[in-house]
């Protein structure tokens, strides 16, 4: 098992987290593929973003049916700007890859929002640690596990 994937197995069974780790086929870049892979509706998918918000990390978990609002979560943070973390910011305060950043497992502590859409969802899907390793939880097990901050950070469409 891949070192990111054993950390944040750990983490989840440290926090009492009811479901495991599954490694799928592919890799799910996007929460498309994510949904394809593991047949939910996209809007069930809870991508992990990193932005940078003043310089320090900040997670965002969001639906995959949603766009962050970068500006609406500056103002939630109380930052001057937030803006999409380079790949090396992200691999830095993580210690994982875009496109597999899980919600618990880094480094050290992130500050986290969790986005209020996921709410709507019995059951969501997120990173395992690696682009191809997803697990299942909810909403409120994702604010437990991350100490998560809930928000609604979806762009008005």
């Amino acid at each position: 098992m891949h070192p990111n994937v054993e950390r944040v197995a750990r983490v989840l069974r440290e926090r009492g987290a009811a479901g495991e780790i599954v490694e799928l086929p592919e890799p799910v870049p996007t929460a498309k593929a994510a949904a394809d892979q593991v047949n939910c509706e996209v809007g069930a998918i809870a991508n992990s973003l990193i932005f940078d918000a003043d310089g320090a990390p900040l997670l965002v978990l969001t639906s995959g049916a949603h766009r962050v609002d970068t500006a609406k979560v500056a103002a939630l943070v109380g930052a001057e700007k937030v803006k999409r973390a380079k790949p090396e910011f992200v691999r830095e305060a993580t210690g994982q890859a875009i496109g597999g950043v899980a919600p618990v497992g880094h480094r050290a502590p992130v500050r986290t929002l969790v986005d209020v859409w996921l709410a709507k969802y019995d059951q969501v899907w997120a990173a395992g640690g690696i682009p191809h390793t997803v697990f299942p939880t909810s909403y409120d097990e994702l604010l437990r596990i991350t100490d998560g901050e809930s928000a609604d950070v979806g762009a008005d469409e």
